[in-house]
Formats: C-alpha cells, structure tokens, sequence
C-alpha cells in the first residue's frame, strides 16, 4: 500500500511537472513571437561597421544601402555560399556596385550562426569595430543577437531586422508558415541560451590591440 501511494505521489509530480513545463514552454513562446519586429527600424545612429547574416536576398539589399548611407565603415556578409561569387551578389544590387571594391568583405566560412558569430568576431577585432549594426531577419534576430553577443562582449551591437512583407501583412498567427518558423526559431533560441550558459566566453574582446592591423 505505501509502495502505491509512492508511486501515484510520483505521477502526480511528474504529471505537474510536465504541465508546468508546456505552460512556461508556451508563454515563452508567446513572449518570443510577440516580441519579433514586424516592421524594419530606422536607425537614429551609425556604427562602425555593418554585419549582414545571409539568408535572404533582402538582407543583403539593406545592409548595403546601410553601407551607402554611411551608416557603416564596412561591410561584412557572412555566410556567403561558395557557390555564389562578387559579381552574383554585385548583379543583386546594381546600383552599389561600387562598394564592392573597397568596403564589403565576404566569409565564405560560416554555415550556421554559430559559425556567423566566430567569423564576425575575426573580422570585427581585425578592423578594430566597437560597434555593429546586425543585418538579419527579424525572426532571426533575437538568435542572432545572443550569439553575437557571446563573441563580442565588449562591441556595441545594433540591431536592423528584415521584415517581410508577409510579416508585415498580416499578424503572424495568421499564417500556419509564419507560426512553424517562428516555433523553430524559439527552440533554436532555448537551445542556443542553455548552450551559451554553459559555455565559456571566447574572452575580453581587445579591440583596441587589434588596431594596428585595421583595414579601413
């Protein structure tokens, strides 16, 4: 009789605690969803540089209309497919072609966040960049963010989120496409921030010893 009344208390946590789970689960969700940009921001400062995280042929449109406005030093695109060369990504953009040739810079190394966090941290130390302005879709953003923000604790970071138009449309519950991404989007975060809590900062970042081989 004590063993059963055991294992029914056991049920009964157990069965508390997965609900309580789903709830907070499901408020977080909410609170992410709620809290992705449904319009782009204008931006009231510059930066010293411009880092724009691929994904989306609009990324690249406004990062490098960032660059021409001046709002940036330099560009860095990371996560460049190798596949695709300067000339694809001049076509994309005719009117800036220009800027290609002294001021956008392409990481070809990066296949993930992750990997667009650690190239942005080489490329920010070896310009000597105290601050960037953060070029990716909005859903994308917080993720981002966090990331960036691990590599780069001592780097000012602005954020310039891409807003579709779908996004700006319509609420995004309205659309089951919007919801999946925005879902997957919010586990990639929880795993991201468990992960990044575990982990050990790369480091203070010495800007100031990265200067003397800045290319500006």
């Amino acid at each position: 009789m004590l063993r059963f009344v055991r294992l029914r208390r056991l049920w009964q946590v157990t069965v508390a605690a997965c609900w309580l789970a789903m709830v907070l689960l499901g408020g977080g969700f909410l609170w992410f969803a709620f809290h992705v940009a449904s319009e782009e921001v204008r931006l009231d400062r510059s930066a010293d540089g411009i880092v724009a995280l691929t994904g989306g042929a609009s990324r690249l449109d406004d990062a490098v209309d960032l660059l021409a406005a001046a709002r940036g030093r330099r560009l860095l695109i990371s996560g460049v497919d190798p596949r695709t060369n300067t000339a694809d990504l001049m076509r994309r953009v005719p009117d800036h072609r220009r800027w290609f040739d002294c001021c956008i810079d392409l990481d070809y190394s990066a296949v993930n966040t992750i990997g667009n966090a650690v190239e942005t941290r080489r490329w920010a130390l070896d310009h000597g960049f105290r601050s960037l302005i953060v070029v990716t879709s909005s859903y994308h953003m917080p993720r981002a963010m966090l990331e960036l923000a691990h590599q780069l604790p001592g780097v000012t970071l602005i954020p310039y989120p891409v807003v579709t138009q779908q996004r700006r449309a319509a609420p995004w519950w309205s659309h089951p496409a919007n919801v999946k991404i925005l879902a997957l989007e919010y586990f990639k975060y929880i795993v991201a921030s468990a992960r990044i809590g575990l982990d050990a900062p790369p480091g203070a970042t010495t800007v100031a010893a990265s200067r003397g081989r800045a290319k500006i």
